[in-house]
């Protein structure tokens, strides 16, 4: 049996953009979640109940990752292209998720993400025109100004949306990473041959 062609389009100016790209720094907050953060205590000490199922963890920081995205960063690793995470923030929760994903390139706590995203580069041998980067705020800039092809989820902020190559259609938190994933993977030519392994 015929299989289809995949369903996905990208317009051929950015997929020349991303062609070559062996490396992607993502953001978290805004972009791997939802941008919202879930507190397990009250400033008084008092638990606080997680909406969804009643989960309850004392004084840690609760956060609500998308599948699709995490199937993404698997299948760009599986592509070649190293995804690596550069985030302000860190929590056991973000590594745990982190290390599920196979994803060992991370910068925890990183406020200025520019020397992150170089020394990763450094590390992995590769320079700006072979990086790709996914961010949602202003602290995201000084690395998304500077890659081959860059992204931003539709609810980022405004200034960050207009220096991005793609605007998702998805919000972060909601599939937004792994659309910029699949843009990769259809730009280095993986994209079909991945797809026809889950059509077998």
């Amino acid at each position: 049996m015929q299989q289809a062609a995949p369903a996905l389009n990208f317009a051929p100016e950015l997929l020349l953009r991303a062609q070559g790209v062996k490396v992607v720094f993502f953001d978290v907050d805004g972009v791997l979640t939802d941008g919202g953060l879930y507190f397990s205590e009250y400033p008084d000490g008092h638990a606080l109940a997680q909406a969804s199922g009643g989960y309850r963890a004392s004084g840690e920081i609760i956060k609500r990752f998308n599948t699709l995205d995490g199937h993404g960063l698997k299948l760009l690793q599986r592509a070649g292209i190293t995804p690596v995470v550069i985030t302000g923030r860190d929590s056991d929760v973000l590594r745990a998720r982190l290390q599920a994903l196979g994803v060992t390139h991370a910068h925890f706590g990183t406020e200025d993400k520019r020397p992150a995203a170089e020394a990763s580069l450094q590390a992995l041998g590769l320079d700006w025109g072979a990086a790709a980067a996914m961010g949602d705020d202003w602290p995201d800039l000084p690395v998304m100004t500077r890659v081959a092809v860059s992204c931003a989820p539709c609810n980022a902020h405004m200034e960050v949306r207009a220096q991005a190559h793609h605007v998702t259609q998805t919000p972060g938190g909601h599939g937004a990473a792994r659309e910029f994933c699949d843009l990769l993977l259809v730009a280095s030519g993986r994209y079909a041959e991945l797809l026809r392994e889950y059509r077998q």
